[in-house]
């Protein structure tokens, strides 16, 4: 988790800035999966930073934006 974070911050895929007033952060969470090899063993971890998706609103361009962190 510790990586992904990391790469993010690297690669500066946002920007911190203040909140207006009247708006309300969207949260985020972590998703981790076991990448396995054909015969079942591990090939390693995945960890994913996404948006809360469901507390998106529209934007004013009428487009819906996610934030999405892979690694």
């Amino acid at each position: 988790m510790q990586q992904e974070y990391d790469a993010l911050m690297k690669n500066y895929t946002w920007d911190l800035v203040p909140l207006p007033p009247d708006r309300k952060a969207i949260g985020c969470k972590w998703i981790f999966r076991v990448k396995e090899n054909v015969d079942g063993s591990v090939n390693k971890f995945k960890a994913q930073l996404v948006a809360k998706g469901y507390n998106q609103v529209e934007a004013r361009h009428h487009q819906t934006y996610s934030d999405l962190g892979c690694h």
